[in-house]
């Protein structure tokens, strides 16, 4: 292909993408094919000769397209979004086509500095304190990762990297049981095991831990001789929104000289509106590492994770590895491949430099207060149906329900609903239970997409109870 045909065939696909973003609504939200369906329909070998552009795209139609799951439809409301945006996909064409392996400083001068800018925009963004710097990661669970590993490098005196882990003794972290399944995985791939990630029950109308169960936990592992690394806290957890109190947790960690990561993935984007920080965001600034995801509900294309850190010291000495051809002579300056687990590096910061300045703080915050406002209205319509039972109610845009029955019906009932189509739902558990999980927050979904959710379950429902 020559770059003329590249530029025809790439207004092609700008048309398709525009016409598949203004259809989606009569798209079933969910992929309705079977296992292995998709993958009958492509050759067993590869071709030996070369194939046109024209029928590999019309094989995308046919062949691809029905066994996509359809994140941007406007009633997703399962899992969390990862919203794209035309401005952050825009951008990401331009990522595209210039295609620099943006490692270091001198490998590309412009995305070091975008991406540090940007950082700090989020930074004021989401109203953490003059200090603060950061780095752009894939996702949450890398940056996870790099503070994990960051707590055990510190509590070995940064010798784990060079000796291993043998006679160091049993390191543990802690966290609440709502935490996401990337923090158990930080512990397997860290060493640290999984036994010694301790998880402390949630309680409370926020779902967070209990900071004396916490204090508790540590110094009974300090007593037996176990050597506790860090802790954990959350704000907006996976399953049902848990959220720790900051600020006693805090408290705690610090009073064992602690290193602390605050997972902030999903909930940190709705901190750009100034009302929702003195019940979720207060004492933030106390955490060593705080991790967002801007592609999930801020609309940055995926992937695209933002970690902040107080001090990027302790991780650049976990992770700072410089071999003579990486280095840059004759200046200072920042190599954000020192910062994070992988060498390479995309220019993601061009997402958010695109995002920002075309919907401006003022329209993403906007936003974002439409559906937590919406998610509201919706717990409560759902909570007027007849046997129905709200089992969380809403932190921020994400809420939980049950349906009469026991935990069977709750899943005959989520399947059902994602065989029709019409909206995307999934299940979740708590306290025991099995639960409905409804979370709003696809970047386009509007009011009447939010409460056709209620419509459809109380079809669904009739339709096989």
């Amino acid at each position: 292909m020559n770059w003329d045909e590249y530029a025809g065939w790439s207004k092609q696909i700008a048309d398709w993408s525009a016409h598949y973003h203004k259809t989606l609504r009569a798209r079933p939200v969910r992929a309705q094919t079977q296992p292995g369906e998709i993958a009958s329909l492509l050759p067993k070998s590869p071709p030996l000769k070369p194939e046109e552009m024209g029928e590999i795209l019309r094989d995308f139609e046919e062949v691809v397209m029905p066994g996509m799951t359809h994140w941007q439809h406007p009633r997703f409301f399962a899992y969390f979004p990862a919203n794209a945006t035309p401005p952050s996909m825009l951008a990401e064409q331009l990522i595209n086509s210039v295609a620099a392996q943006c490692m270091l400083w001198q490998t590309s001068p412009a995305a070091t500095e975008v991406e540090g800018v940007m950082v700090d925009w989020l930074r004021q963004a989401l109203g953490l304190s003059v200090g603060f710097t950061g780095v752009i990661q894939d996702s949450a669970s890398s940056a996870t990762l790099s503070a994990v590993l960051t707590m055990r490098e510190r509590a070995t005196g940064y010798t784990g990297n060079r000796q291993g882990l043998s006679g160091k003794g049993h390191l543990r972290i802690y966290c609440s049981d709502q935490v996401h399944s990337s923090i158990d995985r930080a512990c397997w791939v860290a060493g640290i095991g999984q036994e010694n990630l301790v998880k402390i029950a949630a309680t409370g109308p926020r779902h967070g831990m209990d900071a004396k169960a916490l204090d508790a936990a540590i110094s009974a592992d300090i007593a037996a001789g176990n050597i506790p690394a860090g802790v954990v806290a959350i704000t907006g957890g996976t399953g049902i929104g848990g959220c720790d109190d900051l600020t006693s947790t805090l408290k705690v960690a610090k009073s064992h000289d602690l290193y602390t990561h605050l997972d902030a993935a999903w909930a940190g984007s709705a901190m750009i509106c100034p009302e929702f920080r003195d019940a979720y965001w207060n004492g933030v600034d106390g955490f060593d590492s705080i991790v967002f995801n801007p592609h999930k509900w801020l609309g940055a294309q995926f992937d695209c994770s933002i970690q902040f850190l107080r001090d990027p010291t302790p991780q650049l000495n976990t992770l700072k590895i410089e071999p003579e051809y990486l280095k840059t002579s004759g200046v200072t300056v920042t190599n954000y491949s020192e910062w994070t687990i992988p060498l390479g590096r995309r220019f993601r910061a061009l997402k958010l430099w695109f995002l920002i300045r075309s919907y401006g703080l003022e329209g993403l915050q906007t936003r974002i207060r439409n559906h937590v406002g919406w998610a509201e209205e919706l717990c409560t319509s759902i909570s007027d149906l007849d046997g129905f039972e709200i089992t969380t109610a809403p932190i921020l845009s994400l809420f939980s329900f049950r349906c009469p029955g026991d935990d069977a019906a709750q899943q005959r009932l989520v399947d059902a609903i994602n065989d029709d189509g019409r909206i995307y739902l999934t299940q979740g558990s708590h306290a025991g239970r099995k639960i409905i999980r409804v979370q709003v927050g696809q970047f386009d979904t509007t009011f009447d997409d939010v409460m056709a959710v209620k419509s459809v379950v109380q079809e669904v429902w009739e339709q096989i109870r």
